[in-house]
């Protein structure tokens, strides 16, 4: 039974998180010489994308979101800054599996029993995989057709990016992008560190 609990209370996590992100400060500011919004920033007023965040800042890399371009560029971590493929919450919330579920176990290991400690290390494990596909270390992202391929943070997990060469899905270019099995850019902004990219769909963590 306490396992059983405390297997409920981390999965409603996140939704409880994001309540309280509206209420809370979770960061300091940071913005460059132009007064432009961090990731971190864009992140924080986006509620349509609050499940991402939840998830996001209770990893060591969401200091990334905050640093400026110029630090990530020095410290060898990304280039120009991060892309952020961010999924709407309605996206996460139609997974079968949540991020922290990880993939569906196999037939053998249903009735196999772990510990609370075993259970939050690899829920853990299973968000840092998740976050980090839908991370790309360089910005912005350039879309020549028909398809350009990424690396994300997640080692050997790459995103196909396909451009459209008709207009009729709008006048900007990543209007005409679609990534991977057809997931749809709704949205970009920059920031000081990158750019947000808010998508219809989520990144599989399968290389």
């Amino acid at each position: 039974m306490q396992f059983l609990s405390f297997t409920i209370i981390f999965s409603l996590a996140p939704y409880f998180l994001s309540a309280i992100a509206d209420q809370t400060t979770f960061h300091q500011p940071i913005t460059d010489n132009n007064n432009m919004p961090s990731l971190a920033d864009l992140l924080t007023i986006e509620s349509s994308a609050s499940i991402f965040y939840s998830y996001a800042r209770e990893l060591a890399l969401s200091e990334f979101l905050s640093e400026p371009a110029s630090f990530a560029e020095t410290s060898g971590r990304a280039r120009n800054g991060l892309s952020l493929l961010v999924p709407t919450n309605k996206a996460v919330m139609a997974l079968a599996r949540k991020p922290h579920q990880g993939p569906s176990p196999k037939d053998n290991d249903e009735d196999i029993t772990i510990s609370e400690e075993e259970f939050y290390k690899k829920s853990k494990d299973n968000v840092q995989r998740w976050v980090e596909a839908h991370i790309i270390p360089t910005s912005p992202l350039t879309y020549p057709a028909p398809t350009t391929t990424y690396d994300t943070l997640l080692h050997g997990k790459s995103v196909s990016l396909t451009s459209s060469s008709g207009d009729e899905q709008g006048n900007e270019d990543w209007q005409r992008v679609t990534i991977d099995d057809g997931i749809r850019i709704l949205s970009m902004k920059q920031a000081s560190n990158g750019v947000l990219y808010l998508i219809d769909g989520t990144i599989s963590v399968d290389s």
